[in-house]
């Protein structure tokens, strides 16, 4: 895989952030905050996305009922097909995470909106 200035971009915008660091951050820190979980929100939304998904969790699961021995290479297959899924399982509470996270912020900046209201 090549990287190149897309793939750096798309690196870089990708938000570094935790509870505490998303009360410090600025408007337009917050701002994209929310553009990166919008983004992920749509991804969990969408029935095609999630349909490709689970596919893929069953044909793993197919795959994994297909070991029927008990050797070493059985072993080790078994253990990557369990890590297959628990990657995916870990891609999707990301995208939950990035959820959460631009909710966070929504909230964080109604305060301050409201306070610019009434000043």
């Amino acid at each position: 895989m090549i990287i190149n200035e897309e793939l750096t971009q798309a690196f870089n915008q990708k938000p570094k952030l935790d509870i505490n660091s998303i009360k410090k951050m600025s408007p337009g820190q917050l701002d994209g905050v929310k553009v990166y979980g919008s983004a992920a929100e749509n991804l969990l939304r969408n029935k095609d996305f999630a349909l490709f998904i689970h596919h893929y969790k069953f044909d793993l699961a197919a795959e994994l009922s297909a070991i029927s021995g008990f050797s070493d290479a059985d072993n080790q297959k078994r253990i990557s097909i369990a890590h297959n899924l628990g990657g995916i399982d870990k891609f999707i509470d990301s995208l939950k995470r990035a959820v959460y996270f631009k909710n966070l912020a929504v909230s964080q900046q109604a305060p301050q909106q409201e306070e610019n209201l009434n000043e």
